[in-house]
């Protein structure tokens, strides 16, 4: 949702506020490739506090993603544990 910045507010201010605008608009929707999060398997956070979420996990040299219970490996679906 896009709130009106008032006429009120200094020229800086209002620059300073379009700039936090424009980095959260593109952290929703990003526009190109973003980094992964790179982890050991021990490393790995609780699954169901990322659900949805992409890890690289480096000790596998595996992608995994979190189904919001289990971390899964992308290369055979099994869970890791």
């Amino acid at each position: 949702m896009l709130l009106p910045i008032g006429p009120g507010l200094p020229e800086d201010v209002r620059a300073v506020l379009k700039g936090f605008h424009d980095a959260i608009s593109a952290l929703q929707a990003p526009g190109a490739p973003t980094p992964l999060f790179a982890t050991s398997q021990a490393g790995l956070p609780p699954a169901s506090a990322y659900p949805r979420c992409l890890a690289l996990v480096t000790d596998l040299n595996i992608l995994a993603h979190s189904d919001g219970a289990n971390w899964i490996r992308q290369d055979t679906g099994a869970v890791i544990v």
